[in-house]
């Protein structure tokens, strides 16, 4: 398996208690230089502090000002079950540390449009709260929905209500009244072919966001979205199949237990990985023969039904045979 190159380093110069269960982090070089630029929506992949364990790599998106250079700022929540990621950065990860992150990636980026829709959900703020800053910034037509299950869990309300644009930003609270809580029929009842709409949150959420505007007719390439966390497959239905490689002809057996690429891997085939949940693309694999099992949420419906490219990740095959671009 081959990890994506983690190329820089960076010290948390400071750590925030947010909200409950949610920390901030400050990331900055350092001797104190630029850091690659970014766009609203990137994200960066971090090794997490493993105390001698396996290296875990994750991804968090980046929640600053998107024209800042001398530091990256990500929110991460504790989340109990999650496989160790989150837990190990509230636990270990203290002001002062060195880490190892990559440089920031964008497969969320904004799109022009006359008027946008942000819609998020718990710590999908993050990337959303980056384009939030963006658009205030060039003066853009947009709207901010905030659903959270709780105030003491909504991260950066400070930071929102001093903002500039917090006359733009809705709070919808699970625990609220019904007056207040997102009225998702009514928000998207009439398609506006000058509009984007991005989401971000659980996958519950994004499904609920997305199934609601494509009812309302809403087009699927105005709707964006990013999963923070692979979908929940049933497995027990898996069964064995063959990738064969185009440039040797070689052919390999997955079984039900393992995924392509930890087969390949076995057999030195290297892979670029990094979620491994089907969520960030990292491994993304041209597909000349077969029809390939979508397991992400990374590619758009369109893209799974052209059947060209798979994530070995996590996706499997319908086919007996997939033959690779590799």
């Amino acid at each position: 398996m081959s990890q994506v190159p983690l190329s820089l380093i960076v010290e948390v110069k400071a750590r925030r208690d947010e909200a409950r269960d949610i920390v901030t982090f400050e990331l900055a070089d350092p001797h104190g230089r630029p850091l690659p630029a970014f766009g609203a929506g990137a994200h960066i992949d971090v090794r997490v502090p493993s105390q001698g364990q396996e290296s875990l790599v994750r991804q968090y998106s980046l929640c600053n000002h998107p024209e800042e250079r001398d530091r990256y700022q990500i929110g991460v929540l504790r989340d109990p079950n999650s496989r160790g990621g989150s837990v190990a950065m509230h636990d270990e990860l203290q002001e002062g540390d060195l880490i190892q992150i990559s440089a920031p990636k964008n497969h969320f980026p904004l799109e022009p449009a006359k008027r946008v829709l942000l819609l998020a959900g718990g710590i999908g703020i993050t990337p959303l709260l980056c384009m939030a800053e963006r658009l205030a910034h060039t003066g853009a037509d947009f709207e901010l929905h905030y659903c959270t299950r709780s105030p003491e869990r909504t991260a950066f309300r400070e930071r929102i209500d001093a903002a500039g644009f917090a006359d733009r930003v809705r709070f919808h609270f699970d625990d609220g009244d019904e007056a207040q809580k997102l009225d998702l029929a009514g928000l998207l009842a009439t398609p506006d072919p000058d509009a984007r709409v991005y989401v971000c949150g659980p996958s519950g959420f994004i499904d609920a966001v997305m199934s609601t505007a494509k009812a309302q007719g809403w087009p699927d390439d105005r709707l964006h979205s990013e999963y923070f966390a692979g979908a929940v497959t049933a497995s027990e239905d898996d069964d064995s199949f063959e990738v064969r490689l185009a440039s040797s002809g070689a052919s390999y057996t997955v079984p039900a237990e393992k995924t392509v690429h930890q087969v390949l891997a076995e057999n030195g085939v290297e892979i670029m990985v990094s979620c491994e949940q089907g969520v960030c693309g990292t491994c993304l694999t041209r597909v000349l023969e077969g029809e390939p099992d979508h397991r992400d949420l990374f590619l758009e419906d369109h893209e799974h039904a052209a059947n060209d490219q798979f994530t070995p990740c996590c996706s499997r095959a319908k086919s007996k045979v997939l033959v690779l671009d590799l």
